[in-house]
């Protein structure tokens, strides 16, 4: 049986993606917790769910957050984590998308506050290239889980190949000089 061998830069890779995705999501849940008024207008601001639920949305959408945070930040079940970690960026972006192209003027509400802002205010672009960066980040965790200080198992990396011993290097030598 063929053991699969992760490269070390994945594994530090997948531990940067891993940390930066958890860290921004823990945040964005955090700084929404103490008002969850603004966050439930700020869910309301986009216009995109039925009255009936937006209350739901807003009040479990900032302990979502840090939930599938903390669990990426200590890497436990990393691959389900980033799966909702992408599919809530997924969402991110297309609701960001949606207020720009009809022309709603909103904070994303992303790290608490939301609502409607002067024009001139929105930041639709970056925050679009934001959730697309991480939203990357969270696809090659779900591609690649395996990271460096983390509670899921981590795999091995290719073992250094071992040096040539004198005896080989000796035995080269010989049939090299008893050559005509």
């Amino acid at each position: 049986m063929s053991r699969e061998y992760a490269p070390a830069w994945r594994l530090w890779l997948a531990t940067a993606a891993r940390l930066v995705l958890g860290g921004v999501l823990i945040v964005a849940g955090w700084l929404k917790l103490p008002d969850p008024a603004a966050s439930v207008r700020a869910v309301r601001a986009y216009q995109l769910l039925p009255e009936s639920v937006v209350p739901s949305v807003g009040h479990g959408l900032p302990l979502l957050e840090i939930v599938v945070g903390v669990l990426l930040v200590v890497g436990f079940a990393t691959r389900f984590a980033a799966a909702v970690g992408g599919l809530l960026m997924l969402a991110f972006i297309i609701g960001i998308s949606s207020a720009w192209a009809r022309g709603l003027t909103i904070d994303c509400g992303c790290f608490g506050g939301g609502g409607s802002v002067a024009a001139n205010q929105t930041k639709y672009l970056q925050e679009i290239l934001r959730d697309t960066g991480l939203l990357l980040a969270a696809a090659f965790l779900v591609v690649w889980p395996g990271s460096r200080l983390s509670l899921d198992p981590t795999p091995p990396t290719r073992p250094a190949p071992a040096p040539a011993s004198d005896s080989t290097a000796s035995t080269s030598l010989t049939e090299k000089e008893t050559r005509p």
